[in-house]
């Protein structure tokens, strides 16, 4: 069963699907999941339709959103500032606790890219989330920015766009706006998946992202369990970053470098992807059963 929802978040309605799966008896409460995407996307998209397609076939209720400015959601187009979409999924959070069909105890995410640095820092500054699942994520926005915009050329003009931002903003009180792939690069063999195409985004969406440091909060999340997934050759977010996260993390965690796989690894369905999944579930976040 699939229904919409929405749920309030700063005076904002966020656009949401709620799975439950089959086979749910009168009164029994399950472990869910809040299924957040990456940067620019929706919850239409297919790195989000095959989490939630595969952790609602093993059982487990999702609730995939639009985060603010995205998709179905209220909020400004372009304007994509983590921090505030931490917010989004801390309200999320906040929904699938009031739901008779979840295990308010049981509430994990699993996040790509984008979606996993919001996961990371949201895991890290909330309690109330129980386990997390991280694909190609990332711990630091600086060292992140940098890889993806090399010293030189690429680095200056990536930095000046964001200072005229600013310039642009004290001057004007609007957001200068700027190409989605001059934020992050993408490969011209990678776009098709992308659901949301050549968007243009607030300058501040890039300033937002280069202040944001999920690293510094991975730690908090233990003892709580994380999943961190990378390609080994992923060509938008190095797989190095993952590894900083592991180096930042604390017990239990496992990082798992895929090859063969890219950054869209969740829309290729990768088989190999799928059972380090459907394992880490088992030891770390079982459908039944107390968490170890």
């Amino acid at each position: 069963m699939v229904e919409r929802v929405a749920i309030e978040s700063e005076g904002l309605k966020l656009a949401g699907l709620l799975h439950i799966p089959d086979g749910l008896k009168p009164g029994e409460k399950r472990p869910a999941f809040l299924v957040l995407h990456g940067f620019g996307g929706n919850k239409e998209g297919e790195q989000g339709a095959w989490a939630t397609r595969t952790l609602l076939q093993w059982g487990y209720i999702c609730l995939q959103i639009d985060f603010r400015g995205c998709g179905e959601s209220e909020g400004v187009r372009g304007r994509i500032v983590p921090q505030e979409e931490v917010i989004d999924a801390q309200n999320a959070i906040s929904f699938l606790e009031t739901r008779a069909e979840v295990d308010p105890k049981r509430i994990a995410i699993c996040g790509s890219s984008l979606g996993a640095a919001v996961g990371i820092v949201t895991a890290g500054s909330d309690k109330r989330v129980a386990a997390l699942i991280s694909q190609g994520g990332w711990g630091s926005g600086p060292r992140k920015s940098m890889q993806q915009h090399p010293p030189g050329e690429a680095w200056n003009k990536f930095l000046g766009m964001i200072m005229e931002g600013v310039r642009h903003r004290e001057r004007t009180g609007e957001s200068l706006m700027v190409e989605r792939f001059d934020i992050v690069p993408v490969p011209e063999k990678l776009r098709a998946l992308l659901r949301d195409g050549h968007m243009q985004f607030t300058a501040e969406t890039a300033l937002g992202i280069f202040l944001f440091h999920p690293e510094n909060a991975i730690g908090a999340i233990a003892p709580r369990p994380v999943l961190l997934l990378h390609a080994v050759r992923d060509s938008v977010t190095p797989s190095a970053e993952s590894i900083e996260l592991y180096k930042h993390a604390k017990s239990p965690v496992e990082l798992h470098l895929i090859d063969n796989a890219d950054h869209f690894m969740f829309a290729e369905s990768n088989p190999r992807v799928t059972n380090i999944v459907k394992d880490w579930l088992t030891a770390y976040f079982p459908l039944e059963g107390k968490l170890p």
